[in-house]
């Protein structure tokens, strides 16, 4: 299978790129090719100019649609930032996540324009570190993050089965219990993607 795996964290010490390594390493270990992007190190152009709208000229982004749609599975690793993930992740979904890649508009009864999904991917995985606990979230952001992932953008794109992992706090975790998130991450790509 080819697996899509996209880190969006400007430091290569965080946890973040332990985790995208770690999905990366049991990927191949599992038989999968696998094409891994670091969008802070490659400096991905966030931006969505107004010429792009229309027509794909950037042969960055060309190559990124490609990859994108010729994947049979997604992992994506990003920290939450005020609830967000990182401006440049938003921007790469702005860019990448197209009409005519990643989804298509059919028209119905009224004139409205009902999004079809054209991903091939049927199985994304989401890795978040946050400061917050998990049920902190639930709480009082009503996990935002999980239907942001699930519903608005990869359920719309044709991806329905989603599973998300939340690591944290990460400000008081010790050493020992991120070791054990690692090994959580690693047993999250297993079941989820399975051996080739």
């Amino acid at each position: 299978m080819n697996i899509l795996v996209i880190l969006g964290h400007p430091n290569p010490c965080s946890f973040n790129y332990a985790i995208a390594k770690t999905a990366v390493d049991t990927l191949k270990m599992l038989g999968h090719n696998v094409v891994f992007h670091d969008l802070y190190a490659e400096k991905f152009n966030p931006i969505l100019e107004q010429t792009e709208l229309q027509t794909l000229t950037d042969p960055v982004v060309r190559r990124h649609c490609e990859e994108l749609a010729n994947a049979d599975g997604i992992v994506i690793v990003h920290p939450i930032w005020w609830g967000m993930p990182p401006s440049i992740l938003n921007g790469w979904v702005d860019r990448v996540f197209r009409a005519g890649v990643a989804y298509r508009f059919q028209e119905v009864a009224g004139g409205e324009g009902v999004p079809v999904g054209l991903l091939k991917a049927k199985t994304a995985v989401i890795f978040n570190t946050s400061n917050t606990k998990h049920e902190a979230e639930e709480l009082r952001c009503k996990d935002a993050m999980g239907n942001l992932w699930k519903v608005c953008i990869l359920d719309t794109c044709g991806i329905k089965n989603v599973h998300r992992e939340l690591f944290g706090p990460m400000i008081t975790s010790t050493q020992q219990q991120r070791e054990l998130w690692l090994q959580e991450a690693a047993v999250a790509i297993k079941n989820h993607f399975g051996g080739v």
